[in-house]
C-alpha cells in the first residue's frame, strides 16, 4: 500500500492521476517518474485515447542537475505528465532512496519502441529537433523503412537558436495544422524540456516527448554506446569520446555534483527514517 505525504516533502514518493496513480520519487527535486518502458507507453496511449495533453521529459544527470540552478527548467521538468530516468545514475539514486526501480527508461529505446506502436496503431507523428535539415531526413527515412505503415504527419529542424514569438505562432499552427498524436522533440536539454512547457498550451497534439539526441541515434549520425556501458553507467564516457569540446565540460561539471548532492540525499532520508 502506498503512503500518502505532503506536497511539501520533496523526499516524498508522489501519485498522480494518470490513467491510474503513477508512483514518482524526488531525486534533487525532480520528480522522477517510477516505470518501465511498458508502463510509460501506456500512459502516452491513454493520453492520445482521451485527448488529454501532457508531455514527456526522459531526464539525464545533467537535467536533473541543471534544475538546481535554472528555475525555468525546474518548473518545466515538474509540470511534466512523466520524467523518466534516462540514466543509469537516476535508477542507482532511486533504488538508493529506498524505491522500486526495474531501470532506466531511456529515451532513444522509449522512442524506439514507441514509434513501433505508433506504426501498429496508426498514431500519426511529427518530428521537431535534429541535427539539421539533411539529417532529420535522413532520419525520416530510417525511420519509415524499419516501419513502413509509420505516419509522419510532418517535421522540422529548428535553426541553433532561440526562435522568435512569430516563428513560434507559426510552427505551433503548422503542427495543429498536421493533426500529430505525438510530437518528437529532439533539440536537446534543457531546451526541450523549456520548449515542451512552454508550447504545450498552444499545440493539440496530446503527447509531447522530448528525447534528446534520440534524433541523431536512429538517423546514424552519431552511434550509440555497447550495450554492457550503457548498463554500467558508463554511457557517459562513451558520448565525451564522441563530442569532447561540448560535452567533456558538461560532464566534469555535472557528474560530480550529482554524486555528491545525491549521496548526501541518500544518507539524510535515511537518517530521519
Amino acid at each position: 500500500m502506498e503512503t500518502s505525504t505532503t506536497a511539501s516533502s520533496p523526499s516524498a514518493t508522489e501519485t498522480a492521476s494518470v490513467d491510474g496513480r503513477v508512483a514518482r520519487c524526488r531525486i534533487l527535486g525532480v520528480p522522477i517518474a517510477l516505470v518501465d518502458y511498458e508502463r510509460a507507453m501506456d500512459i502516452m496511449d491513454h493520453l492520445i485515447d482521451t485527448r488529454q495533453r501532457g508531455y514527456v521529459c526522459a531526464a539525464a544527470v545533467h537535467a536533473v542537475v541543471a534544475a538546481d540552478s535554472d528555475p525555468e527548467l525546474a518548473a518545466a521538468l515538474d509540470r511534466a505528465t512523466l520524467v523518466v530516468p534516462d540514466g543509469m545514475p537516476l535508477v542507482w539514486a532511486a533504488r538508493a532512496l529506498g524505491h522500486q526501480l526495474a531501470g532506466r527508461v531511456y529515451g532513444p529505446e522509449l522512442m524506439a519502441r514507441y514509434l513501433a506502436r505508433c506504426a501498429r496503431d496508426r498514431r500519426r507523428i511529427w518530428l521537431y529537433g535534429g541535427h539539421d535539415e539533411q539529417w532529420l531526413e535522413r532520419l525520416e527515412k530510417q525511420l519509415r523503412k524499419r516501419h513502413p505503415e509509420l505516419e509522419i504527419a510532418g517535421s522540422w529542424s529548428p535553426p541553433h537558436r532561440p526562435l522568435t514569438a512569430t516563428e513560434e505562432r507559426e510552427l505551433a499552427a503548422r503542427i495543429n495544422h498536421d493533426q500529430p498524436d505525438v510530437v518528437w522533440v529532439g533539440i536537446g536539454a534543457p531546451k526541450q524540456e523549456k520548449w515542451m512547457a512552454r508550447m504545450r498550451d498552444r499545440l493539440e497534439a496530446p503527447v509531447l516527448c522530448g528525447v534528446g539526441a534520440a534524433f541523431d541515434f536512429h538517423a546514424g549520425r552519431i552511434s550509440q554506446a555497447p550495450r554492457w556501458m550503457q548498463e554500467t553507467g558508463l554511457e557517459w564516457l562513451w558520448r565525451a569520446l564522441q563530442e569532447p569540446v561540448r560535452l567533456v565540460p558538461r560532464y566534469l561539471a555535472t557528474n560530480p555534483r550529482f554524486i555528491w548532492r545525491a549521496l548526501r540525499q541518500v544518507l539524510r532520508e535515511r537518517r530521519g527514517r
